[in-house]
């Protein structure tokens, strides 16, 4: 069934509804916090563990290519899972698994250990956050606007708090935010346990490669490409930049990324949905790409001056929170599908590009130099922007 479009009343008091909002909401989006903590966690102690377990650059950033690869990957297959198992179990075995590779990733002993282990932490990922939003959807009171606001919010305090996490133990050893995360998703386990009732499993289970099928639709592919381009540029961001802030502690990179956060969060949460209601999705979302990818340019030119890559990073939020939220609200109407299905074959695309742009960072820069690294991120998100021109009209439902 095709959604109404996604808008916030000019009237709600945003951070009010998120906050009255039953305890198996909060429990949800709580797990969720700490589930996107683990994607911004590693920006701080990245040269850290490049030192201390004699990588470069290129395999240490196979930390963010495993942990995205297998996270898109699985999530084809999470709507086949939670239909026959029921999103609260699903959401259960998903932190399970993240706790145990993030426990192990912090006893391992060499790089190659650490990229198979975020892999495996990829797996329990993909499982809960599939999972969470749908979840959050159904447990929420109010519109489904409300509740993608919700998830947002989850996602950008995350993304914030992540590296400051990351960077404060990180400064003791590279080891202790690994724990520090098995740790939270523990108190996680335990909240949704007690305080999310099992949700009814759907009358019509999803088909193994539903998602893949649901790729037909235009309109969820249109905007599952744009996500992969834009996603290029977002994990170039996050996976290569640490290493270009010379004489930075953990402390300092983890500090510059909680302000990257800070920006995602307050974008995505109150300026997205007022933008979007002045000037409608498509137009916010082409003009958020656009200055997104300027600003990669931007740290192109400037790859060699830690300033200029500092204060880029934290610019760069604000655009992308932008964007985060209304490409998630676009996916939950542009097509007739399932919540689920539809939100599985998005993240699998999107992933993909996160998969991708981490190694392929590294390794531009070591073929040419830094800055081509940037100016690709930049080209990657502009041909993100081409294809939602392309296919606008494949997604009417926005309008």
């Amino acid at each position: 069934m095709v959604e109404q479009k996604v808008t916030l009343n000019k009237e709600d008091g945003i951070l009010k509804s998120l906050l009255h909002q039953p305890k198996s909401a909060l429990a949800v989006a709580f797990s969720c916090v700490v589930a996107f903590m683990g994607i911004g966690l590693v920006d701080p102690i990245l040269k850290s563990i490049s030192e201390q377990l004699h990588a470069t650059p290129a395999q240490t950033s196979l930390l963010f290519t495993s942990y995205m690869l297998v996270t898109g990957v699985v999530m084809l297959f999470t709507g086949f899972i939670s239909s026959r198992i029921g999103a609260k179990m699903t959401l259960l075995i998903g932190l399970v698994i993240i706790i145990i590779f993030a426990s192990l990733g912090g006893l391992s002993q060499s790089v190659g250990q650490l990229v198979g282990l975020r892999a495996g932490w990829g797996l329990g990922n993909a499982l809960f956050i599939s999972t969470a939003l749908a979840t959050i959807i159904a447990v929420s009171s109010g519109a489904t606007e409300k509740a993608i606001i919700m998830y947002e919010a989850a996602m950008g305090l995350g993304m914030s708090v992540g590296p400051l996490v990351g960077g404060l133990l990180g400064s003791i050893t590279w080891r202790a935010p690994f724990f520090g995360v098995a740790t939270l998703m523990a108190i996680g386990f335990v909240a949704i346990i007690m305080l999310l009732d099992p949700i009814p499993k759907p009358k019509v289970k999803s088909k193994f490669w539903g998602s893949l099928v649901a790729l037909r639709h235009k309109g969820l592919l249109v905007t599952g490409l744009t996500a992969l381009f834009y996603n290029f540029g977002f994990f170039t961001l996050l996976a290569y930049s640490p290493f270009l802030m010379e004489g930075y502690s953990a402390i300092q990179v983890g500090l510059v990324f909680f302000g990257w956060g800070l920006m995602l969060a307050i974008s995505s949460v109150f300026v997205a949905p007022r933008l979007e209601e002045m000037w409608g999705t498509k137009l916010v979302m082409i003009g958020a790409l656009a200055l997104f990818a300027l600003v990669l340019v931007v740290m192109g030119i400037g790859a060699n001056d830690s300033t200029i890559i500092s204060v880029c990073i934290v610019i760069a939020g604000f655009f992308q929170g932008i964007n985060n939220t209304l490409i998630t609200s676009a996916v939950m109407v542009v097509s007739p599908v399932e919540r689920s299905t539809a939100s599985s074959a998005y993240s699998f695309i999107r992933f993909t590009g996160g998969a991708i742009a981490p190694w392929l960072a590294g390794s531009l820069a070591v073929w040419f130099n830094p800055h081509v690294t940037f100016y690709v991120a930049g080209f990657a998100v502009v041909i993100g922007i081409i294809i939602l021109l392309v296919g606008r009209k494949s997604l009417v439902a926005l309008d």
